[in-house]
């Protein structure tokens, strides 16, 4: 079984939380985890407040507004 850590610690690696990665996390925080796997979260949510880390699923959102804002403005 996949470790909250783990996740964290390849997300730190490579710069980008994928969004298999964040499915993976979902799962993982609705089970039971200890103190090392939640501190180990946090650092992750740092990370990405502080743009190391990079969400490709809102990358991938970002990517598509200027689509909308040219199909709102036509």
């Amino acid at each position: 079984m996949v470790l909250i850590r783990e996740v964290v610690q390849q997300a730190l690696k490579t710069g980008y939380l994928t969004m298999e990665a964040e499915d993976e996390l979902r799962h993982l925080l609705a089970s039971k985890y200890d103190l090392e796997d939640l501190n180990a979260f946090m650092l992750l949510q740092h990370a990405v407040i502080s743009g190391r880390v990079k969400q490709l699923s809102r990358e991938l959102i970002g990517s598509h507004r200027p689509c909308q804002e040219m199909a709102t403005a036509l």
